[in-house]
């Protein structure tokens, strides 16, 4: 199972899961993995692993790297590199590239965008809401940069515009845009389902991807199932696929909750 955070299994507002905890708990009990899969930093994702008491691999920064705890898997996945005590698949450049680019644009589009780097922890805070060992962490970025647009819409179609000239890749999230190389959620999910797949290369890996903004299409499209929560400041994701698509009735963590029982109702390991 994989499943964003924001707006998924934490509320938009308060960040918090309580609402979503007794499904995660269920999942454990019947061994479905849960892929923490974000635009989050690796410190973030690492937070909220250890209040979930979560052991199982995670995606940063919408798809830029995937860390699996080390022995995880009975043989080290190809083209990891091993840090920190993960394996780690990357697809991303450093931040850095992001903050030269962005440096430059702030000449063309002076007060339209505020990034994490430049606003420092207390900007973050304002922007979030987040406290200030929160918003450390979310500054802790390795891949990608988040942006706060403040300018028009036209304005903002040239802005990504020039992004993407310049080699980003930038897509739209609940509440910011993010800025890095060319990765997704979507690709990533798939190259952990093959080494979960390896593992069992007689029964299909049979996966559900979770999700509430843009951002997270391209997963929720590499999924076997789909389930898009609803979120109280935007309609649902448009889709391209019509099958295997679930959508819940409550927001957020209520929602999460609500989708993840249905699907384990007619998932097999549930029985």
């Amino acid at each position: 199972m994989f499943s964003d955070l924001d707006g998924s299994l934490l509320d938009h507002y308060s960040y918090s899961f309580d609402a979503a905890l007794p499904a995660v708990n269920a999942l454990e009990e019947l061994d479905i993995p849960l892929i923490l899969v974000s635009s989050k930093t690796r410190a973030e994702i690492l937070a909220v692993r250890e209040q979930l008491a979560n052991r199982h691999p995670f995606i940063v920064e919408n798809g830029a790297a995937v860390f699996v705890p080390q022995r995880y898997f009975p043989v080290q996945p190809a083209a990891t590199v091993l840090r920190d005590g993960y394996w780690v698949w990357e697809t991303a450049p450093s931040r850095s590239r992001w903050l030269e680019l962005l440096a430059a644009l702030a000449v063309e589009f002076p007060s339209s965008f505020e990034y994490f780097h430049r606003a420092g922890v207390n900007g973050i805070m304002q922007m979030t809401g987040l406290s200030a060992v929160q918003a450390t962490r979310a500054n802790s970025r390795e891949y990608s940069e988040p942006v706060k647009w403040f300018g028009g819409p036209q304005e903002e179609l040239r802005f990504i515009e020039h992004l993407r000239e310049s080699g980003a890749s930038v897509v739209k999230g609940g509440r910011f845009l993010s800025v890095s190389g060319d990765c997704d959620k979507g690709r990533a999910l798939r190259w952990l389902r093959d080494c979960y797949q390896a593992l069992t290369p007689d029964r299909p890996v049979d996966d559900i991807a979770i999700g509430d903004s843009a951002n997270d299409c391209r997963m929720l499209e590499a999924a076997r199932t789909a389930l898009l929560i609803r979120s109280p400041v935007h309609d649902f994701p448009p889709l391209a696929r019509v099958d295997g698509v679930m959508r819940s009735q409550l927001p957020g963590p209520q929602g999460w909750a609500e989708g993840v029982s249905k699907w384990a109702q007619l998932n097999p390991l549930s029985t």
